[in-house]
Protein backbone atom coordinates (compact mmCIF):
# COMPACT_ATOMS: atom_id res chain seq x y z
CA UNK A 1 0.00 0.00 0.00
CA UNK A 2 1.31 3.44 -0.60
CA UNK A 3 1.79 5.68 2.21
CA UNK A 4 0.20 8.12 1.22
CA UNK A 5 -3.58 6.03 0.26
CA UNK A 6 -6.19 5.15 3.02
CA UNK A 7 -7.63 6.58 6.00
CA UNK A 8 -4.73 7.09 8.26
CA UNK A 9 -3.38 9.24 5.04
CA UNK A 10 -6.54 11.14 5.04
CA UNK A 11 -6.28 12.51 8.45
CA UNK A 12 -2.70 13.16 7.93
CA UNK A 13 -3.70 15.19 4.98
CA UNK A 14 -5.88 16.86 6.71
CA UNK A 15 -3.35 17.84 9.54
CA UNK A 16 -0.85 19.12 7.00
CA UNK A 17 -3.47 21.48 4.90
CA UNK A 18 -4.67 22.88 8.16
CA UNK A 19 -1.37 23.37 9.16
CA UNK A 20 -0.86 25.82 6.24
CA UNK A 21 -3.53 27.92 7.12
CA UNK A 22 -3.96 27.26 10.64
CA UNK A 23 -1.34 27.88 14.01
CA UNK A 24 -1.36 24.66 15.85
CA UNK A 25 -0.36 24.27 19.44
CA UNK A 26 1.91 21.91 20.74
CA UNK A 27 0.06 19.31 21.35
CA UNK A 28 -1.50 19.70 17.71
CA UNK A 29 1.90 19.71 16.35
CA UNK A 30 2.88 16.71 18.31
CA UNK A 31 0.01 14.77 16.84
CA UNK A 32 0.49 15.43 13.10
CA UNK A 33 4.15 15.27 13.22
CA UNK A 34 3.49 11.18 14.94
CA UNK A 35 1.36 10.22 11.79
CA UNK A 36 3.94 11.73 9.48
CA UNK A 37 6.53 9.25 10.93
CA UNK A 38 4.44 6.04 10.58
CA UNK A 39 3.67 6.74 7.58
CA UNK A 40 6.89 7.59 6.50
CA UNK A 41 8.79 4.70 8.23
CA UNK A 42 9.13 1.80 5.85
CA UNK A 43 7.04 -1.08 5.99
CA UNK A 44 9.78 -3.43 7.09
CA UNK A 45 9.64 -0.89 10.53
CA UNK A 46 5.65 -0.53 10.83
CA UNK A 47 5.81 -4.32 10.75
CA UNK A 48 8.20 -4.49 13.31
CA UNK A 49 10.69 -6.43 11.39
CA UNK A 50 14.74 -5.75 10.58
CA UNK A 51 15.23 -4.89 6.75
CA UNK A 52 17.56 -8.29 7.07
CA UNK A 53 14.59 -10.47 8.38
CA UNK A 54 12.29 -8.76 5.79
CA UNK A 55 14.86 -9.87 3.14
CA UNK A 56 14.97 -13.47 3.70
CA UNK A 57 11.50 -14.08 4.20
CA UNK A 58 10.52 -12.47 1.04
CA UNK A 59 13.15 -14.41 -0.69
CA UNK A 60 12.39 -17.64 0.39
CA UNK A 61 8.99 -17.01 -0.06
CA UNK A 62 9.23 -15.81 -3.79
CA UNK A 63 12.40 -17.91 -4.75
CA UNK A 64 12.33 -20.90 -2.80
CA UNK A 65 14.66 -22.78 -5.38
CA UNK A 66 17.72 -20.09 -4.56
CA UNK A 67 18.41 -22.33 -1.68
CA UNK A 68 18.82 -22.42 2.25
CA UNK A 69 19.76 -18.52 3.39
CA UNK A 70 22.31 -18.65 6.26
CA UNK A 71 22.75 -14.95 6.55
CA UNK A 72 21.47 -11.39 5.18
CA UNK A 73 23.54 -8.56 6.35
CA UNK A 74 24.29 -5.14 5.20
CA UNK A 75 27.10 -5.28 2.51
CA UNK A 76 29.67 -2.77 2.24
CA UNK A 77 27.58 -1.01 -0.71
CA UNK A 78 25.25 1.74 1.12
CA UNK A 79 21.93 0.52 0.50
CA UNK A 80 22.14 -3.13 -0.83
CA UNK A 81 22.03 -5.98 1.48
CA UNK A 82 24.12 -9.39 0.97
CA UNK A 83 22.24 -12.74 1.13
CA UNK A 84 24.77 -15.74 2.18
CA UNK A 85 23.23 -18.96 0.09
CA UNK A 86 23.93 -22.68 1.33
CA UNK A 87 27.03 -21.60 3.06
CA UNK A 88 28.97 -20.03 0.12
CA UNK A 89 27.44 -18.22 -2.36
CA UNK A 90 26.71 -14.71 -2.08
CA UNK A 91 23.83 -13.00 -3.36
CA UNK A 92 22.69 -9.01 -3.16
CA UNK A 93 19.29 -7.40 -2.28
CA UNK A 94 17.56 -4.09 -2.09
CA UNK A 95 16.32 -3.34 1.45
CA UNK A 96 12.79 -4.83 0.74
CA UNK A 97 14.07 -8.08 -1.08
CA UNK A 98 12.19 -7.08 -4.36
CA UNK A 99 15.19 -7.57 -6.05
CA UNK A 100 18.23 -10.30 -6.08
CA UNK A 101 21.42 -9.64 -7.75
CA UNK A 102 24.21 -11.84 -8.17
CA UNK A 103 27.31 -10.54 -9.45
CA UNK A 104 30.26 -9.28 -7.68
CA UNK A 105 31.16 -5.54 -6.07
CA UNK A 106 33.81 -3.65 -6.67
CA UNK A 107 35.55 -1.12 -4.51
CA UNK A 108 37.10 1.68 -7.22
CA UNK A 109 38.79 3.61 -4.44
CA UNK A 110 40.94 0.65 -3.17
CA UNK A 111 40.75 -1.30 -6.57
CA UNK A 112 39.69 -4.38 -4.60
CA UNK A 113 36.43 -6.98 -5.56
CA UNK A 114 34.82 -6.78 -2.20
CA UNK A 115 32.83 -9.70 -3.39
CA UNK A 116 35.65 -12.12 -3.75
CA UNK A 117 37.38 -11.07 -0.63
CA UNK A 118 33.85 -11.77 1.20
CA UNK A 119 34.42 -15.35 -0.24
CA UNK A 120 37.63 -16.21 0.35
CA UNK A 121 36.75 -15.41 4.08
CA UNK A 122 33.60 -17.67 3.97
CA UNK A 123 35.81 -20.28 1.62
CA UNK A 124 38.65 -19.75 4.86
CA UNK A 125 39.60 -23.62 6.49
CA UNK A 126 41.68 -22.92 9.73
CA UNK A 127 45.05 -24.48 9.76
CA UNK A 128 44.16 -26.17 13.31
CA UNK A 129 41.57 -27.81 11.53
CA UNK A 130 43.29 -29.54 8.84
CA UNK A 131 43.74 -33.09 9.61
CA UNK A 132 47.55 -33.15 9.47
CA UNK A 133 47.91 -37.07 9.93
CA UNK A 134 46.22 -37.98 6.91
CA UNK A 135 48.65 -35.82 4.63
CA UNK A 136 52.35 -36.75 3.92
CA UNK A 137 55.02 -33.44 4.47
CA UNK A 138 57.71 -32.74 2.52
CA UNK A 139 60.07 -30.27 3.83
CA UNK A 140 62.33 -27.81 2.24
CA UNK A 141 64.94 -25.19 3.44
CA UNK A 142 64.44 -24.90 7.30
CA UNK A 143 60.55 -25.81 6.92
CA UNK A 144 59.08 -22.68 8.86
CA UNK A 145 56.25 -21.69 6.63
CA UNK A 146 53.28 -24.34 6.25
CA UNK A 147 51.05 -25.03 3.39
CA UNK A 148 48.51 -27.36 2.75
CA UNK A 149 48.16 -28.82 -0.86
CA UNK A 150 44.57 -30.70 -1.90
CA UNK A 151 45.97 -32.72 -4.89
CA UNK A 152 44.76 -35.06 -7.42
CA UNK A 153 47.64 -37.22 -9.04
CA UNK A 154 45.78 -37.16 -12.60
CA UNK A 155 45.35 -33.48 -12.71
CA UNK A 156 47.03 -31.46 -14.63
CA UNK A 157 47.29 -28.17 -13.57
CA UNK A 158 48.72 -30.07 -10.11
CA UNK A 159 51.31 -31.44 -12.06
CA UNK A 160 52.12 -28.06 -13.31
CA UNK A 161 51.68 -26.45 -10.14
CA UNK A 162 54.11 -29.26 -8.32
CA UNK A 163 57.21 -27.62 -10.79
CA UNK A 164 56.60 -24.17 -9.40
CA UNK A 165 56.47 -25.44 -5.77
CA UNK A 166 60.15 -27.51 -6.52
CA UNK A 167 61.58 -23.80 -5.98
CA UNK A 168 59.78 -22.63 -3.14
CA UNK A 169 62.08 -22.38 -0.20
CA UNK A 170 61.77 -23.00 3.43
CA UNK A 171 58.05 -24.46 3.77
CA UNK A 172 56.42 -27.39 5.03
CA UNK A 173 54.31 -28.56 2.72
CA UNK A 174 51.48 -31.20 3.58
CA UNK A 175 49.91 -32.95 0.85
CA UNK A 176 46.16 -34.18 0.79
CA UNK A 177 45.97 -36.86 -1.59
CA UNK A 178 42.39 -36.14 -3.05
CA UNK A 179 41.41 -37.95 -6.14
CA UNK A 180 38.19 -36.85 -7.35
CA UNK A 181 39.22 -37.74 -11.33
CA UNK A 182 38.17 -41.31 -11.71
CA UNK A 183 39.11 -45.14 -10.07
CA UNK A 184 42.64 -44.46 -11.82
CA UNK A 185 43.22 -41.12 -9.49
CA UNK A 186 42.36 -43.51 -6.26
CA UNK A 187 44.88 -46.42 -7.56
CA UNK A 188 47.70 -44.14 -8.10
CA UNK A 189 46.98 -42.13 -4.70
CA UNK A 190 46.83 -45.64 -2.86
CA UNK A 191 49.86 -46.25 -4.18
CA UNK A 192 51.41 -43.14 -3.69
CA UNK A 193 50.26 -43.27 0.48
CA UNK A 194 51.20 -46.60 0.52
CA UNK A 195 55.15 -46.22 -0.55
CA UNK A 196 58.17 -46.27 1.90
CA UNK A 197 58.76 -42.43 0.88
CA UNK A 198 55.63 -40.95 -0.08
CA UNK A 199 56.83 -37.55 -0.90
CA UNK A 200 59.63 -39.27 -3.34
CA UNK A 201 56.75 -41.08 -5.01
CA UNK A 202 54.53 -38.36 -5.35
CA UNK A 203 57.85 -36.16 -7.36
CA UNK A 204 58.53 -39.20 -9.32
CA UNK A 205 55.45 -39.60 -10.90
CA UNK A 206 53.95 -35.49 -10.50
CA UNK A 207 57.30 -34.58 -12.25
CA UNK A 208 58.47 -37.46 -14.40
CA UNK A 209 55.44 -39.95 -14.67
CA UNK A 210 57.00 -42.77 -12.76
CA UNK A 211 54.65 -44.75 -11.57
CA UNK A 212 54.39 -45.75 -7.73
CA UNK A 213 54.39 -49.91 -7.04
CA UNK A 214 50.96 -51.12 -6.33
CA UNK A 215 51.05 -51.81 -2.69
CA UNK A 216 49.28 -52.81 0.60
CA UNK A 217 48.53 -50.37 3.89
CA UNK A 218 45.61 -48.46 5.28
CA UNK A 219 44.11 -46.09 2.88
CA UNK A 220 41.63 -45.05 4.76
CA UNK A 221 42.91 -41.35 4.89
CA UNK A 222 42.14 -40.94 1.38
CA UNK A 223 38.61 -42.04 2.03
CA UNK A 224 38.85 -38.79 5.06
CA UNK A 225 40.55 -36.57 2.94
CA UNK A 226 37.34 -37.02 0.02
CA UNK A 227 34.76 -36.27 3.80
CA UNK A 228 36.94 -33.25 4.78
CA UNK A 229 36.68 -32.00 1.25
CA UNK A 230 32.95 -32.50 0.86
CA UNK A 231 32.17 -31.01 3.99
CA UNK A 232 34.45 -27.49 3.47
CA UNK A 233 33.11 -27.68 -0.18
CA UNK A 234 36.28 -28.15 -2.25
CA UNK A 235 35.32 -29.15 -5.03
CA UNK A 236 38.32 -29.12 -7.98
CA UNK A 237 42.36 -29.46 -7.55
CA UNK A 238 44.40 -28.11 -6.84
CA UNK A 239 43.24 -26.36 -3.56
CA UNK A 240 45.88 -24.99 -1.25
CA UNK A 241 45.61 -23.58 1.95
CA UNK A 242 47.91 -21.21 3.55
CA UNK A 243 48.40 -21.60 7.31
CA UNK A 244 46.41 -18.10 8.15
CA UNK A 245 43.40 -20.16 6.93
CA UNK A 246 43.31 -18.29 3.16
CA UNK A 247 42.27 -20.92 0.55
CA UNK A 248 43.33 -20.90 -2.95
CA UNK A 249 41.65 -22.92 -5.29
CA UNK A 250 43.26 -23.74 -8.65
CA UNK A 251 47.36 -23.07 -10.21
CA UNK A 252 49.48 -20.50 -9.10
CA UNK A 253 52.56 -19.18 -10.19
CA UNK A 254 55.67 -19.14 -7.90
CA UNK A 255 55.35 -15.77 -7.57
CA UNK A 256 51.78 -15.38 -7.06
CA UNK A 257 52.03 -17.77 -4.05
CA UNK A 258 54.83 -15.90 -2.35
CA UNK A 259 52.99 -13.08 -2.47
CA UNK A 260 49.56 -14.68 -0.65
CA UNK A 261 52.18 -16.30 2.32
CA UNK A 262 53.82 -12.83 3.05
Amino acid sequence: MDHWSGPLAAVTRFFFIHFQTHPMNATFQRLALALSLVLAAPLSFAQGQSAETLIQKRIQERIPEVGRIDEVRKSPMPGLYEVLVDGTELFYSDAKGDYLIRGEIFDTRKRSNLTQQRANELLSIAWKDLPLKDAFAIKRGNGQRQLAVFADPNCGYCKKLEKELQTLNDVTIYLFLYPVLGPSSTQRSENIWCAKDKGKAWDEWMLQGVEAPKGQCDTSAIERNLAFGRKHKITGTPTLVLAKGTRIPGFVTLKQLEEAMK
